[in-house]
């Protein structure tokens, strides 16, 4: 067994067992390791101390149990290991910007802390054959654009630092507010095609201050301009890597599907194969729905030799 694929089976372990002890000492017997080695092994795999990864999982489970107004938030805190409401809410706050009393009052998307899948880091994919891994299938090709796409809706400046990597930051989920703005506005915005795909894209040319541009919206129809609050962006003809991918779910395949797919095509496939990317990528939503959950990321690649050489 490879010393990542130790610490994958504790990954799953802690999952299966969030409400369980979770100690350092418990965890290296899951891993089969001596709990100073395993302790290293994971901080260096999962780019975290053990037991703040365990904290921050727990905090995301407790998320989805506050959406329950019949539990009390006390009784949240101590299944999931926060010894005191006030200890939950002081870890809640931090992590999240907000008390567990006001989210659940005032519910908002949140970033999470994902559970990672150590497989992708050792695995190397060819162009066109498929990938299946922890639930979701990967698979990354190239295609061309002859004529530019065009799509409307809305976008906003986000904080690079709070929102990438994806499944990797807490807080606010700004792009995730900019779509639930645009679902409640779409049956309202002229110019979509109808049944259009959805859209979006996020830039980070010229942004000095730390933030990228994020843009969300559907196709519009040829010579839609925009109007009032809503803005126009075009996909360019070129040629693309496509990372397309699904999952079991609309929910995961909007956050943990997603985070592990753009971790996977920036940090290991782009640069296993000399590449870098013009700075912007696309996101099209091909299907959500119960039968087949399916995306996919676009950018134009770029030789990171070329680009050294200008």
């Amino acid at each position: 067994m490879h010393a990542w694929e130790s610490i994958q089976k504790v990954l799953d372990y802690i999952e299966d067992n969030l409400a369980q002890n979770c100690s350092p000492e418990e965890l290296s017997k899951v891993a089969a390791l001596s709990p100073f080695y395993f302790q290293r092994l994971f901080t260096r795999l999962v780019k975290r101390p053990v037991n703040e990864y365990v904290k921050m999982r727990r905090l995301a489970r407790a998320c989805e149990m506050l959406d329950d107004k019949g539990r009390r938030i006390l009784d949240i805190a101590l299944e999931y290991g926060f010894h005191s409401h006030e200890y939950f809410t002081k870890t809640f706050k931090s992590a999240f910007g907000i008390t567990p009393e006001g989210y659940r009052n005032n519910p908002v998307r949140l970033n999470q802390i994902m559970k990672p899948d150590l497989l992708l880091g050792y695995t190397m994919i060819d162009e066109n054959v498929p990938l299946i891994t922890d639930s979701i299938v990967l698979e990354i090709s190239r295609r061309t654009i002859d004529v530019p796409e065009r799509y409307i809706g809305f976008s906003a400046q986000v904080l690079i630092s709070q929102q990438t990597p994806l499944g990797d930051t807490t807080g606010i989920d700004v792009p995730g507010l900019l779509w639930d703005k645009f679902h409640g506005q779409k049956g309202k915005i002229k110019g979509l095609v109808p049944n259009g795909i959805e859209f979006a894209a996020s830039s980070f040319s010229d942004n000095e201050d730390g933030t990228f541009t994020y843009f969300v919206g559907a196709s519009a129809i040829s010579g839609t301009t925009a109007y009032h609050d809503l803005v126009t962006w075009e996909l360019p003809a070129a040629e693309y890597i496509v990372c397309s991918f699904e999952a079991e779910s609309s929910e995961e395949l909007i956050t943990s599907a997603l985070g592990k797919c753009m971790n996977y095509l920036f940090s290991i496939w782009l640069p296993k194969h000399n590449l870098s990317t013009q700075p912007f990528s696309a996101e099209k939503y091909i299907s959500i729905n119960p039968k087949m959950c399916k995306m996919e990321l676009w950018v134009i690649p770029v030789s990171v030799t070329d680009q050294e050489s200008r």
